[in-house]
């Protein structure tokens, strides 16, 4: 399993953040990795909600549906998605600081199939998809 974790301090309220978070159709904005990003559910962003995304791995266009899986407001929210090549699961934490919030992105990339294979190489790939989102994230979270 390919795992990246980290954490980004952003000037942004907690409530600011979290919104801004938990409504993945952003993630087009601060991941490079993602080509496209739309909310897919209708109403408010919560429990069920769904994105769809196009994500850039390797040089190959891979459809993702991610669901919200979790959602407590202000705190966490946790998302997922599954194909046939791989079980995503993202989980997004945020804690007040003195200065705004602290937002940790904890993410699982499970390859499936005859992809199990490539675990490792997918795992050092996977850091470096991580890096760039993360560079992204704090530059979008600091604006």
């Amino acid at each position: 399993m390919a795992r990246y974790r980290t954490t980004v301090s952003s000037k942004w309220d907690v409530h600011t953040a979290f919104c801004y978070m938990s409504d993945f159709s952003n993630s087009a904005t601060w991941d490079p990795g993602v080509t496209s990003a739309k909310k897919t559910s209708t109403g408010e962003v919560g429990l069920g909600t769904k994105f769809d995304l196009i994500a850039n791995f390797n040089g190959r266009q891979l459809p993702l549906t991610y669901e919200v899986t979790a959602f407590d407001p202000s705190r966490r929210f946790v998302l997922r998605a599954e194909t046939s090549m791989v079980l995503s699961v993202d989980e997004v934490t945020f804690t007040s600081t003195a200065q705004g919030t602290d937002v940790s992105y904890n993410a699982d990339l499970r390859t499936r199939g005859w992809y199990r294979l490539a675990a490792p190489v997918v795992a050092v790939m996977f850091k470096g998809v991580g890096d760039k989102a993360r560079a992204g994230l704090q530059r979008e979270l600091n604006v």
